[in-house]
């Protein structure tokens, strides 16, 4: 009995020194054994344990290909084991959800959890390489993250079908559940790195814009609701005819009517996301490509202010004399504006309705423009452009959407005063919001209706006395025996 300890103290020593060796051994493999050699080993090495062993591996892998684009499958999965793991994961990540108060739970790298079906028992496994090497120094290394998923052969056509069939479309489910609604921009002036693994940042989208609170007359409203709605239903109808299942709106009018207003109202009634596109933070046509396909389906592509965005309006239109010199000046002025900017017409109508535009389905591309005259009729054609919504001034019906948001009201004694100055003036809902809303705790409706009948008899005043002065110049003009363009009239009378 008393040998026993000195026996174990042996084997123990034997055990550390063996194992001491071996390490040592493996560190000068590594340092002096070619790595082709040593990859060939590896391989066979696996190669053989795989083939003693009774177990099968996946992997999933969040990118594939040239990483243009995160694979739906991994997407699936990590929206299934975010439910299925919460239960029994040790280390978990948590999110914000649909629902700003809840957090959504998923399985932290390197975790493993298991799952059963139809009696059989596999293993999850959240993992990821790490590249060794680093486009530069100051950045982080290049991650590829993906799930492994483990089970035996014997469950192999069972496990390979239905089973990753039912994860991916429970796990479509709760995506669509969880769905956070989010709004996308692209970063100016940025050279994205290598190991980026997309171009566009994003916050939680938050307006409160609906069809019921915009200043719209109800037949445009239910229009342009019915449109989007059957957009929506259209998967079947879009494949049937041969097109991308894509639609294009041109929202035009003047400042202050409510073409952003629209957007948000468009992405809360479908539950799409945003991505507000920065024509002229984008580099060239090529980077315009990547940035549309890194757009999900269920999506509104927004390029707000079109005509200002980049040197694209116009340009097969010749003109001559002063309003060649004058578009000369603003090409210019829209130049300098957008930079570096190499970004063509031909590239923008191939990103609106070429080849790479089928790449996904379900999106909106959506332009506004304060002035729908000096855009190039190629680029809003029907087939590009298939929906042009005017959004004019504000009319009676708008109005009274507007005192029911602002003032709670349907009727009022002021109404009628309202509709008649309406009826002769040009106002902007954004106009008539501003004085329907209370300045002070003080003010009551009755004064923010007055605040609005002043506004509209100023306006009307102005109206008035501007015609005046045009009737002025057009007598002067006729008295003196001379021609007056409409353009010189405008001069004179604000003159």
């Amino acid at each position: 009995m008393e040998m026993v300890p000195s026996t174990m103290t042996e084997m123990w020593t034997t055990m550390g020194s063996t194992i001491a060796s071996f390490m040592f051994i493996w560190a000068i493999i590594r340092q002096y054994c070619p790595y082709e050699l040593r990859r060939y080993f590896e391989k066979y090495t696996h190669t053989i344990m795989t083939y003693f062993s009774p177990y099968v591996k996946i992997s999933i892998h969040e990118f594939t290909g040239d990483r243009l684009k995160r694979s739906e499958a991994y997407v699936a999965v990590e929206a299934y084991l975010s439910v299925n793991s919460s239960k029994t994961a040790k280390r978990l990540k948590a999110e914000m959800g649909k629902d700003s108060n809840n957090l959504v739970l998923s399985m932290d790298e390197y975790e493993k959890v298991t799952d059963e079906f139809r009696g059989a028992k596999v293993w999850w496994v959240a993992s990821k390489v790490v590249s060794a090497t680093r486009p530069m120094a100051y950045y982080p290394e290049q991650e590829k993250r993906f799930y492994r998923l483990t089970f035996h052969n014997r469950y192999r056509e069972m496990i390979t079908g239905a089973y990753l069939e039912h994860v991916v479309k429970e796990g479509k489910e709760i995506k669509v559940r969880n769905r956070q609604r989010k709004l996308y921009t692209n970063s100016p002036g940025y050279k994205w790195p290598s190991y980026k693994q997309t171009m566009w940042s994003h916050i939680v989208f938050e307006h409160p814009a609906t069809f019921g609170t915009m200043a719209l007359e109800p037949d445009k409203k239910k229009e342009i609701i019915e449109d989007l709605v059957t957009f929506s239903e259209s998967k079947e109808f879009y494949a049937r005819i041969g097109k991308a299942w894509k639609r294009g709106y041109l929202l035009y009018g003047p400042p202050g009517t409510g073409k952003s207003t629209m957007i948000a109202a468009m992405a809360n009634l479908l539950n799409y996301d945003v991505y507000d596109l920065e024509l002229t933070a984008v580099k060239d046509n090529t980077e315009l490509r990547k940035l549309l396909i890194e757009t999900t389906s269920k999506s509104i592509i927004v390029i707000e202010d079109i005509d200002c965005s980049l040197d694209l309006t116009g340009q097969r239109k010749k003109k001559g004399g002063k309003a060649m010199a004058d578009d000369e000046k603003e090409r210019k002025e829209v130049k300098e504006e957008s930079g570096n900017s190499k970004v063509t017409l031909s590239g923008l109508l191939n990103f609106i309705d070429g080849l790479w535009s089928a790449c996904g389905g379900e999106r909106l591309i959506v332009f506004t423009t304060n002035y729908v005259e000096k855009l190039d009729p190629a680029l809003i054609r029907r087939g590009r452009m298939d929906k042009h919504i005017e959004l004019s001034y504000c009319g009676f019906e708008g109005f009274k959407v507007l005192a029911k948001n602002y003032l709670n009201l349907e009727t009022h004694p002021l109404f009628d005063a309202i509709d008649g100055l309406m009826k002769e003036v040009k106002i902007t809902p954004a106009d008539v919001a501003e004085n329907l809303m209370p300045k002070s705790p003080l003010d009551d409706a009755e004064k923010c209706l007055w605040s609005l009948i002043q506004a509209l008899e100023e306006a009307k005043e102005e109206a008035e006395a501007e015609a005046a002065a045009a009737k002025k110049v057009v007598e002067q003009s006729q008295d003196g025996g001379g021609v007056c363009s409409e353009n010189c009239l405008a001069e004179k009378a604000s003159e």
